[in-house]
């Protein structure tokens, strides 16, 4: 189990260099002068040529890119004595970090965190402000693909004991359009009718965070209302596929031989099909499920954006509107590397859910 952690580990790495690369070269493609974004379109060359040697983007774009990974390698080269070198090792920037080798010409090999840089426009780590604003985004991304899980099994489930039945046929009709949804119009849709047409009855609010300054000066209140409307948004979706992809395993399974085996042999219905035939049609449900709740954290860009839920997306938003490299490439990675890591968690879920995928591995 750890070697097949460890190598799924080691084939991210080729696929995190790619996703870096892709935004590098996009951001150099794309028009656009950060400088420029930071001063306003009135300001004198010699500032925004200071600007630019702050944000070191007067560099070479192939120096840049070097640095940019050498800023993120965990084992990094630095020059120890020039502070003019691209490659200075600014004690306040990579803190703390072990010195490992030393190379010739003032370089040295050191061991830190990975280093995502200081946003252009507001100065700030954007590791901290990626701390700041991932809970909110695997909050809402969870609450969400609970929702859409419990329920789209639940329905999945009924759907496959009356297949055929006027039920089942409303149940293919309702996910057929859940699934036709996208999230951005679904976001419109769902807020103007329950915030606004609604609103009254619902107390429901349009934008809003999970944690808000109290009206009253009592600090910070846990405002869990503010939610509902996003996670449902983000639900809708995934619980329509998962109902589908339930309800086409439990029909498949209980056709096979040893269901009819188990019927023969006076098993209950109920223990048929939680004991016999739903394990066995859980694993294309896990990996529907997986694969959700991995791009819920890619497309929860608009939904949050729409309804103003401080989180990954809202901050990606903001940073691509203001051409801000170091916070867009943060988030991205963010986002890629949480990709990796649930579909890790994923293949661990499939040995658990079926033996036979366990005896491979081993």
């Amino acid at each position: 189990m750890i070697r097949f952690v460890v190598q799924r580990l080691l084939q991210a790495i080729p696929v995190l260099w790619g996703v870096i690369t892709l935004i590098f070269v996009l951001f150099q493609i794309i028009p656009g002068d950060p400088a420029r974004m930071v001063m306003g379109q009135r300001a004198d060359s010699a500032s925004l040529e200071m600007i630019r040697a702050d944000l070191g983007t007067n560099l070479p774009v192939g120096i840049r890119y070097l640095k940019y990974l050498n800023d993120l390698s965990p084992v990094s080269y630095h020059n120890s004595v020039s502070p003019n070198s691209p490659w200075y090792l600014d004690a306040s920037l990579y803190a703390p970090f072990v010195q490992l080798i030393k190379c010739p010409g003032n370089g040295v090999l050191v061991l830190k965190y990975p280093y995502l840089r200081r946003s252009y426009q507001s100065r700030n780590d954007v590791s901290l402000m990626i701390r700041k604003t991932l809970p909110n985004t695997i909050v809402l991304a969870t609450v969400a693909i609970l929702f859409a899980s419990l329920l789209g099994i639940f329905l999945g489930l009924l759907a496959s004991m009356k297949k055929d039945s006027f039920f089942d046929r409303l149940i293919v009709f309702f996910t057929a359009l859940g699934i036709s949804l996208p999230s951005f119009f679904a976001a419109v849709l769902i807020g103007w009718l329950f915030a606004f047409v609604l609103g009254d009855l619902t107390g429901l609010n349009l934008t809003g965070n999970l944690f808000e300054i109290s009206d009253t000066g009592d600090g910070v209140k846990l405002v869990l209302k503010n939610i509902i409307l996003p996670a449902l948004t983000l639900g809708i979706r995934p619980l329509s596929v998962i109902v589908q992809m339930m309800r086409g395993a439990m029909t498949e399974v209980m056709a096979e031989d040893y269901i009819r085996t188990a019927r023969a042999k006076g098993l209950s219905q109920f223990r048929i099909l939680m004991v016999h035939a739903f394990r066995n049609a859980l694993n294309p449900v896990i990996t529907s499920v997986s694969g959700w709740f991995a791009s819920m954290l890619a497309g929860v860009v608009f939904v949050e954006y729409i309804f103003g839920w401080k989180g990954l997306g809202n901050l990606l938003v903001e940073a691509l509107n203001n051409y801000d490299l170091p916070v867009v490439m943060g988030v991205v990675l963010t986002i890629a590397s949480l990709f990796v890591l649930i579909n890790i968690l994923t293949d661990l879920a499939y040995m658990w859910a079926d033996p036979r995928i366990r005896l491979k591995q081993s």
